[in-house]
């Protein structure tokens, strides 16, 4: 026909995941301000949890969420910083088939242009395991605001152009 095929939005399953000692559902904003901005944008919550930051507890969580046929997406808050509790990244990393190197880089290139130096210390990853994507941002629902508003909602949208993550996700079981 000579036109360009118009991609239609696909809803993909999300987790979402808080790193914290103290938060509950109550006051996990960070948490909250993801969840519904995925639903605003579409997406379908299928999980939720909030678990304190241990190492063996993230990797069990994150292992039967990469695992599971219903879950295509998973973004956690918390535990990026340098704190002795901080270890997302140490967790998550050997869970990664592929690391996704550009999302944190870009992450803390927009977080740089918004706080300056102090995003140094942002060790926000992400990566792909079994045909899921993994998204670590840091605690701060002004974190989350940037790694949702300015990166994750794009690249989670079939229909953005030139690329995006939803051709590399799994499908989800019926």
């Amino acid at each position: 026909m000579g036109h360009l095929s118009q991609a239609n939005f696909v809803p993909l399953n999300v987790a979402v995941l808080t790193l914290s000692d103290t938060r509950t559902l109550e006051n996990d904003k960070s948490g909250q301000f993801l969840v519904d901005g995925l639903i605003e944008a579409g997406h379908n919550v299928v999980e939720r949890k909030i678990i304190k930051d241990d190492k063996y507890t993230i990797r069990a969580v994150m292992s039967d969420w990469i695992a599971s046929e219903h879950v295509q997406v998973i973004i956690s808050t918390g535990g990026t910083g340098f704190t002795d509790r901080d270890s997302t990244p140490e967790s998550v990393a050997p869970l990664f088939d592929k690391e996704i190197e550009g999302f944190g880089e870009l992450f803390r290139h927009i977080t740089f242009l918004e706080l300056g130096t102090s995003t140094v210390q942002s060790r926000a990853i992400g990566g792909m395991a079994n045909r899921t994507a993994i998204f670590c941002l840091p605690g701060s629902t002004g974190a989350c605001r940037t790694g949702w508003t300015k990166i994750l909602k794009e690249q989670l949208d079939s229909t953005h152009r030139p690329c995006n993550f939803v051709t590399h996700l799994k499908p989800i079981a019926k």
